[in-house]
């Protein structure tokens, strides 16, 4: 207790020293720089590099750790990033990019920055799309056929098919030719996944014993020094806690405020509360490995037994809304000709008993001597209260059509591995969020069913695979939003999963971080230009 006392009064010293110098010191925008950003994370990441990441914790780091060819503004639009300029072909197959020449990786103090060349452009594409490489990039970037170097500061991409809005595509993150220890594909237990290297506005210091996740200004970046100094991403298992810590202070903002926690922060003049409408939704995921769950009608009588309306009104004060199928709503994908299914326990039984299940004299329905038990697997720990709340309420509603459901929480990367990698489950709680892309391609195409891939639940079907693929071919977006249509209604009557809602996001933050601007789902998009006041650094 001494010692941090000590190390408290230290700080406040060296605080002033540092602000009488910061007040010199101010970017090109005139705004001050300087100060520390903690923001709260519910969860830890599983890997740190923009190619095995599959994780929104992650997809956040990535923001402020590394850049694409080309990047979005504010306004949506399409913007040079690592490319200052390009070109396409007439007829739309070849993509050439002119790349900047003042860009450097991060360097460790008293190290000299390497230069960013075409070569980690063309390396960055090929360890992506190596067979050996586990990513849900791939099946996102399988419309190019090469990426050739044709001199130090110019590359060329060339399609094997037109794509629409491909330019948007090349938004991938870059990563160093010198970065990974296997220069041909990137696996998760090579040390470049925990300790990356990019070009981005921030680099990574260290990640702490404690999950903590250091960043620190890249005082080198090409589009000028980011004003704030350090962002410390601070890991939470629990929600109602990662919400206090916000309230005293103790991080500056929270990314995904607990929706019970709302009106708390709204009557408090210390915090900003912002909502940012992510392409997002949650869902119970099936294995369709088992038998019991291989057949439809048993995942449609699930989806029929749950009153979802009661659940988002109960656990989420009703910020959201109930969807009936894979596209997130406000996507341009989304079909609002599909209804979500009506709670209906009458017609989930009158299912169950059609696929052959009879009630025992517990109430459990079983099949051919095989009970209808099953396990739910969800991430992080029982702490977070909305998410137990909403897994419990799940296993209530089906306890009542005879689905016998063994709830067990586990850590974020043991849970990760049970559901990707092991297949380790019958039924999972999860959220995906989405780009503008609307491509759900890795997660019910069937050639993404593997360890680490998407697709966990070993979901399969012809139509399907065929409906994905033309979707890809088409040049003609009308078209394309009709094959999407008909993708909507198919998987919302296949139920490969129970789609329950997407809620309207708020991140929370003390009003000392100024000109924020939140990227939907990218979140840090435009974090270098977020500054804190001088008083309060």
């Amino acid at each position: 207790m001494k010692l941090k006392t000590s190390i408290i009064s230290l700080v406040a010293i060296g605080g002033a020293l540092v602000a009488s110098l910061v007040m010199a010191q101010s970017n090109a925008d005139g705004r001050p720089v300087g100060g520390v950003l903690n923001y709260g994370e519910y969860g830890r990441p599983a890997s740190l590099d923009p190619v095995t990441s599959n994780d929104m914790i992650a997809l956040r780091i990535n923001e402020l750790l590394f850049n694409g060819l080309v990047g979005i503004n504010e306004k949506q639009e399409i913007v040079p990033e690592l490319a200052q300029k390009w070109q396409v072909s007439p007829d739309g197959g070849v993509y050439t990019f002119t790349l900047r020449q003042d860009v450097k990786w991060h360097a460790k103090a008293g190290e000299t920055p390497r230069p960013f060349t075409a070569n980690d452009v063309v390396f960055t594409f090929n360890i992506m799309m190596h067979p050996k490489t586990v990513t849900p990039l791939k099946v996102r970037y399988e419309f190019i056929q090469e990426a050739k170097k044709l001199d130090d500061y110019t590359v060329q991409f060339i399609l094997k098919r037109p794509i629409l809005n491909a330019l948007a595509k090349f938004t991938f993150k870059i990563i160093p030719e010198f970065g990974p220890q296997n220069s041909l594909y990137l696996r998760r237990d090579d040390p470049f996944v925990r300790n990356p290297i990019g070009t981005g506005p921030y680099r990574l210091e260290e990640t702490t014993a404690n999950g903590e996740v250091v960043m620190v200004a890249n005082e080198n970046y090409f589009l000028g020094r980011p004003h704030i100094d350090r962002f410390v991403a601070k890991p939470f298992a629990d929600q109602n806690i990662m919400n206090q810590a916000l309230m005293f202070n103790s991080i500056d903002m929270s990314v995904l405020v607990n929706p019970r926690d709302i009106p708390e922060l709204q009557g408090d003049k210390r915090y900003v509360l912002q909502p940012y409408n992510a392409l997002s939704y949650s869902f119970f995921g099936y294995n369709l490995r088992n038998p019991l769950l291989a057949d439809k009608r048993v995942r449609k009588a699930f989806t029929l037994a749950i009153n979802r309306d009661e659940m988002l009104d109960s656990f989420f004060n009703s910020r959201g809304t109930v969807i009936s199928g894979p596209f997130a709503p406000g996507s341009w994908a989304y079909n609002l000709d599909v209804r979500p299914d009506p709670y209906d326990t009458e017609k989930a039984r009158a299912l169950l008993q059609e696929a052959g299940f009879t009630a025992g004299s517990d109430g459990f329905m079983s099949k051919n001597g095989m009970p209808l038990k099953l396990s739910l697997k969800v991430p992080i720990a029982k702490e977070s209260e909305a998410t137990k709340r909403v897994v419990l309420a799940f296993k209530s509603y089906l306890k009542k059509i005879g689905a016998d459901i063994d709830v067990e929480f586990m850590e974020w990367q043991a849970w990760k591995e049970a559901v990707f990698l092991n297949h380790e489950f019958d039924i999972m709680f999860a959220s995906w969020v989405f780009d503008d892309s609307a491509d759900i391609s890795s997660l019910f195409h069937s050639a993404e069913i593997g360890d680490w891939k998407n697709n966990f639940g070993a979901y399969s079907n012809p139509e399907v695979d065929g409906l994905l693929a033309e979707a890809k071919l088409s040049l003609d977006h009308e078209k394309k939003r009709t094959i999407y249509r008909k993708l909507h209604a198919l998987l919302a009557e296949e139920s490969p999963y129970t789609f329950l809602w997407t809620l309207t996001n708020y991140a929370g933050y003390n009003k000392k971080i100024r000109h924020v601007n939140i990227h939907p789902y990218k979140f840090f998009t435009f974090a270098d230009t977020w500054y804190i006041p001088e008083g309060k650094q």
